[in-house]
């Protein structure tokens, strides 16, 4: 399932240490080779202080304790930078360890400055040294120590790009730490900045929503709420603008969230809409499932697109993720999306069948006969599916309730406030309707009003 594999465009939204847990995943599932993996993480490493690591994987790979000289070298520069930093940014690091010197600090940026140089003369060198010293640290891979001085930085820094700049490392070291709760604050608050700020040209504003996007998969899957956040945003009509114009792929995405979320199944329809309009840009098994089931009613190319369905789960680092419970390994995405899936075959199905064959549903749903039977019948009993199940002849019959035309009628006449409101007048209660009506239009509510009902079979009212 290679051929389907997102990692490439994934990782050329991202920053280079977002990528490490997409090869994480993939070296995992051995999605690729051992040597493959291990090249890839060590050309990420080469633009990054992590040494150390670089080294590590260069043992493996190559099978030696030996490591190359320019390593080596390399990792020198790396610690003698880091040590000029550190003196740089000294003195307000030292200022910001300190609860009690912190407490003089306010909300108002030119405050602060002015204070800082006046009693502990800290002026913009240091202050800028404290951002080039955290880009430093999560260069080297220490995300906890960039992350907070990245926040503290943010707190004097009056510079508008540099302070958006240290918004987006914190928001990657938050991520990186899987602190999803304040990741997620990060990421509202890089929203709101790329939503409102004046770019130079509207293509640097998208190709912001666009990373903006990417990054945000980390945490609507796996935040709590995350299933719900990434409909809300993906939805919004700027961000759904950046998907079908250089994104397309994210629609992967998108419609797994709409299809394991059961509270947003209103949203069903436009991503239908959106998928037919993209179709010739991207497809996999998950946007083809949706087009086969709901746009070709085709439930032979449904069923086999679901069986493809599970294995592109599987194989995402994001929709794979797994969780230990005991002795067993579960994929709860992968779960729910195949149970989510079938359920929409079956209501599908049950919309334009009336008697149907339990067998051959069970084929279309990939499952063995006594475990649909079952399925279907947890299901019927659950909701209010007006449905019996007939164990002899292996068939599910929809019960159809056909209404009366005449109590349609009746029924909604009982909620007008009066006879006079209808705009024939009391005629029809009197059943003395004029022949010259039948298949004309009533009026329910007066003149003007917005639902009208045919008169069908005048006739009966005489």
């Amino acid at each position: 399932m290679a051929e389907h594999d997102l990692t490439a465009l994934l990782a050329a939204q991202m920053d280079r240490h977002l990528v490490f847990p997409l090869l994480e995943f993939l070296q995992e599932r051995q999605l690729y080779s051992e040597p493959e993996i291990l090249e890839a993480k060590i050309r990420l490493l080469s633009g990054t202080n992590m040494v150390d690591y670089a080294m590590d994987i260069h043992k493996s790979l190559h099978g030696t304790d030996d490591v190359p000289e320019d390593m080596v070298r390399r990792r020198a520069e790396v610690v003698s930078r880091l040590r000029s930093l550190e003196e740089a940014a000294a003195p307000l690091v030292t200022f910001l360890q300190n609860p009690q010197l912190v407490q003089e600090l306010r909300p108002d940026k030119q405050y602060n400055i002015h204070m800082l140089q006046d009693r502990y003369q800290i002026g913009p060198d240091q202050i800028e040294a404290l951002y080039q010293y955290a880009k430093f640290q999560f260069e080297c891979g220490n995300y906890s120590g960039a992350a907070d001085y990245l926040y503290q930085y943010r707190a004097l820094c009056t510079n508008s790009e540099r302070s958006v700049s240290a918004l987006w490392g914190k928001l990657a070291a938050e991520i990186l730490m899987q602190n999803w709760d304040v990741a997620l604050e990060e990421l509202n608050r890089l929203k709101e900045i790329i939503d409102s700020k004046n770019f130079s040209s509207p293509l640097n504003q998208l190709q912001n929503r666009i990373w903006l996007m990417h990054w945000a998969l980390f945490i609507f899957f796996n935040h709590e709420n995350g299933r719900n956040g990434i409909i809300d945003l993906f939805f919004q009509d700027r961000y759904l603008n950046a998907i079908q114009t250089n994104a397309h792929h994210l629609l992967r995405y998108l419609a797994t969230a709409v299809v394991v979320n059961k509270r947003r199944r209103n949203m069903l329809k436009e991503l239908i809409k959106v998928i037919q309009q993209e179709q010739h840009s991207y497809k996999d098994p998950i946007t083809e499932f949706l087009e086969c089931l709901y746009v070709n009613y085709d439930f032979d190319g449904a069923q086999q697109k679901l069986m493809e369905c599970e294995q592109i789960i599987l194989n995402d680092p994001f929709l794979g993720k797994r969780i230990e419970e005991g002795n067993f390994v579960t994929v709860p995405l992968r779960d729910e999306f195949l149970e989510s899936a079938r359920l929409f075959i079956f209501e599908t199905y049950c919309r334009i069948h009336r008697c149907i064959d339990i067998g051959m549903l069970a084929q279309k749903l990939n499952m063995s006969y006594d475990e649909a039977e079952l399925w279907i019948m947890n299901l019927v009993r659950s909701s209010k599916l007006d449905a019996r199940i007939d164990s002899v002849s292996g068939t599910l019959m929809m019960m159809t309730n056909h209404v009366n035309v005449h109590e349609q009628i009746i029924e909604s006449l009982k909620v007008l406030a009066s006879p006079d409101d209808l705009h024939l007048g009391g005629n029809l209660l009197d059943g003395q309707i004029p022949e010259s009506l039948a298949g004309q239009y009533l009026s329910l509510g007066g003149p003007g009003a917005k639902y009208k009902m045919k008169i069908l079979y005048v006739e009966n009212y005489k």
